[in-house]
């Protein structure tokens, strides 16, 4: 059971072990684009190529539904960014167990949002947890984990990518020693919860340090996408470093702009922006942006 693209090279991983995968459970198709087309999710297209059978329930607390899996007779339910909170009628299904593939160390960063929100609170690392569901969000017991190192550059695209490979090798790393493997319950006290970003949290706060914000701006790369108002328009940031001098300056003046250096003051430090896209343009480096667009130093990002 999965959706997106993160979901993808652990069903593929399935495939390729032989394990024998009986269906799988997806999303129903959406619009997309701007033709809004149907599309159908990543998950389907990869279990498609396999030659699966794929169930895509609009809800997933039916008795039809619950009848449907029920008749697959199967060991193992193995979830993975699917979308749906299952009800317990459904995980008591699998002979064995359902298991979850989940994008943090557990108990931090619970519930949507993990990859983004490590990336934004500065951790140093996080990883992969696999546990045995139940019905709560993210509190089932510890199968086993997969840490995963987050550097300096990566956005939550890239953290994104690694962190889907490495689920796809603790997948099957738990399947292979699960007769070996006792589950850990988590530590529920020290669990913090990861909530689900909207656009309005791409926003850049200029009285916010400089290194605050060069998190935010990775943590939020590609999606919602950072973004600051330059004379009532839109300036998206899509890549900043923290420069290393200091200013007198107020937060989101203008430093420099020309020699194809951005920088802009903040609470604390000075940013260097690197990418940017304006409000109906397409990225462009900062130089060649500055080119076409005149911001002045003492200029004021809001």
């Amino acid at each position: 059971m999965g959706t997106p693209d993160f979901a993808v090279p652990p069903l593929r991983n399935l495939c390729k072990r032989g394990y024998d995968v009986a269906a799988v459970v997806t999303q129903p198709d959406r619009p997309r684009g701007r033709g809004k087309k149907l599309a159908p999710p990543p998950v389907k297209v990869e279990a498609l190529d396999q030659g699966l059978p794929v169930l895509q329930p609009e809800k997933v607390r039916t008795r039809e539904f619950e009848e449907t899996l029920a008749a697959y007779e199967a060991d193992l339910f193995v979830v993975i960014a699917y979308g749906h909170i299952l009800p317990q009628a459904i995980l008591d299904l699998p002979k064995i167990m359902p298991i979850n593939i989940h994008a943090s160390l557990l108990p931090a960063y619970r519930g949507p949002a993990p990859i983004q929100w490590a990336i934004i609170n500065g951790e140093s690392k996080t990883g992969v947890t696999a546990m045995r569901m139940d019905s709560g969000m993210d509190t089932g017991d510890i199968l086993s984990v997969a840490e995963v190192d987050i550097l300096d550059t990566d956005t939550s695209e890239s953290l994104h990518d690694k962190l889907s490979l490495a689920g796809a090798d603790l997948l099957i790393k738990t399947l292979e020693n699960l007769d070996s493997i006792t589950p850990r319950v988590q530590e529920h006290e020290k669990a913090t919860y990861a909530r689900a970003l909207e656009k309005a949290d791409g926003r850049v706060r200029w009285a916010e340090p400089a290194f605050a914000i060069e998190r935010l701006i990775r943590g939020v790369t590609p999606w919602p996408g950072a973004f600051t108002f330059f004379e009532g328009k839109r300036l998206r940031i899509l890549e900043a470093r923290i420069w290393n001098e200091p200013t007198q300056a107020g937060p989101g003046t203008v430093i420099s702009s020309t020699g194809g250096v951005f920088l802009v003051a903040t609470g604390d430090g000075v940013l260097n922006i690197l990418r940017v896209q304006g409000a109906s343009g397409k990225p462009l480096n900062a130089e060649d942006y500055l080119r076409g667009a005149r911001i002045d130093p003492g200029a004021v990002l809001e």
